[in-house]
């Protein structure tokens, strides 16, 4: 793995750090999900499990109890079993969890039941995600009324239950150098699969061509995709979840893919939009270039004590000018941002938080005030516009386009760093590509 298992110990011991001696932090792994019968859905660890393990296995549970002489970081986990492994393949087992993954101690998750409650024993407060998960709610809960009940017999159970995202996720939200590594190759993988599907889409062929084009990509350099692929032709490309991915591609229409790859569970998330046959008519070219300068003027937004929506109120104020210069908007600049009547053209926010999760963990104000960036937070910049086919009001030239152009950016001290920029984005260099296919 890109990070290594030191790192994980010590997000441990912080988060151990920031929780006290008196509590118990319980993170279980994420349950494995049938698709259909017999059939799984692939395997995905839980992100929260894996920022403080980097342990891939289904059916575990770790214990971090800060103080605990006998070991202060514990994992349940399966044992070996050649049986089983023979159909499932390998498993860690308790050497592997201490001897690879860095933990105290491992004790077998069949024995979950007789352990964790001694372990919950005398402790204070317990952090853990309640609501995720029912079936693990109610076991956790049991644990505890088992203590509570052996209060007459000496037993301290704990008297309160907090949040673990109170603490956890404002951990996650700053990334390591070795987590901008990861993220660094996650953009890279995607990059090289937009800029196929730019060499490979041609008129008549399907969007879902173009998605197998992507997702070929991904898994040849052992990613997956980090959400399902937004594949959108023509008027599909106003959609903004479109998810069909199923429609011919005509030429003249412009093609917009959203689409990220996914990396030893960290994200990335692209979106280019460029035109199927190679060249963006004179309408798609205006509405590009507005949006575009909307993308550039926000990026340089991206700044340490800048506010967290400075980038989206840069790309607003870009994107209400250049419609009113089109004429797709009347009136003056300050009294369309006062009435956000740049809202039937452009309706979303200009972008999230990025890491382990594609909308990432992590509050976006503070005391009811947007946060200030700081160097190590990674966020998306995807300013777009949006011409419905059916938007009354409209000459017929605009309608049915639809563009989003979508960059990683990371914080930094100075300048944002775009960590996607190996796919382009001018259109210059959009049809320059697209020539040579």
């Amino acid at each position: 793995m890109t990070i290594p298992a030191s790192e994980f110990a010590r997000r441990r011991r912080q988060l151990m750090r920031m929780a006290g001696r008196d509590a118990i932090v319980i993170v279980p792994a994420a349950p494995e999900r049938v698709r259909n019968n017999d059939a799984h859905y692939p395997y995905r660890q839980d992100s929260d499990f894996h920022y403080l393990s980097g342990f891939p296995e289904p059916e575990a549970v770790l214990a971090l109890i800060p103080g605990r002489a006998q070991g202060e970081t514990i994992l349940f986990c399966r044992e070996k079993d050649p049986e089983r492994e023979r159909w499932d393949g390998a498993r860690a087992g308790h050497e592997g969890a201490v001897e690879q993954y860095g933990f105290d101690d491992a004790f077998p998750i069949a024995d979950i039941d007789d352990i964790l409650p001694g372990m919950i024993e005398g402790r204070s407060r317990v952090y853990y995600h309640f609501g995720r998960d029912t079936e693990f709610d109610l076991k956790l809960i049991g644990w505890v009324n088992r203590v509570r009940a052996m209060v007459r017999q000496g037993a301290k159970p704990p008297h309160e239950f907090v949040a673990l995202s109170h603490l956890l996720h404002d951990l996650r939200l700053f990334k390591s150098r070795a987590e901008l590594r990861t993220m660094r190759r996650s953009a890279q993988i995607a990059a090289e699969a937009h800029v196929r599907a730019m060499r490979t889409t041609r008129p008549g062929m399907n969007e879902h061509e173009v998605e197998a084009e992507l997702l070929h990509t991904f898994r040849r350099h052992g990613a997956v995709a980090s959400y399902e692929p937004i594949v959108g032709g023509g008027a599909n490309a106003c959609v903004l979840h479109y998810r069909a991915n199923n429609a011919p591609l005509r030429d003249g229409d412009l093609l917009l893919i959203d689409a990220g790859a996914e990396f030893e569970c960290y994200a990335s998330d692209i979106t280019r939009t460029f035109p199927v046959n190679g060249r963006f008519s004179p309408e798609q070219r205006a509405l590009y270039d507005i949006v575009l300068a909307a993308q550039a003027a926000a990026i340089d937004a991206v700044r340490p004590g800048r506010a967290y929506d400075a980038y989206h109120e840069a790309a607003v104020r870009v994107i209400t000018r250049g419609l009113i210069e089109l004429g797709l908007l009347k009136g003056t600049l300050d009294a369309n941002l006062r009435d956000h009547a740049y809202r039937r053209f452009y309706m979303h926010k200009t972008g999230h938080w990025l890491g382990l999760d594609v909308h990432d963990v992590g509050d976006y104000r503070i005391d009811g005030e947007f946060r200030e960036l700081e160097p190590g937070m990674v966020v998306t910049v995807e300013p777009g516009i949006y011409v419905a086919p059916d938007l009354k009001g409209v000459p017929a030239r605009w309608r049915g386009i639809g563009i989003r152009i979508e960059d990683d950016v990371v914080v930094t001290s100075g300048d944002p760093e775009v960590i996607t920029r190996d796919v382009p984005s001018d259109p210059d260099a959009i049809e320059a590509l697209m020539a040579k296919r």
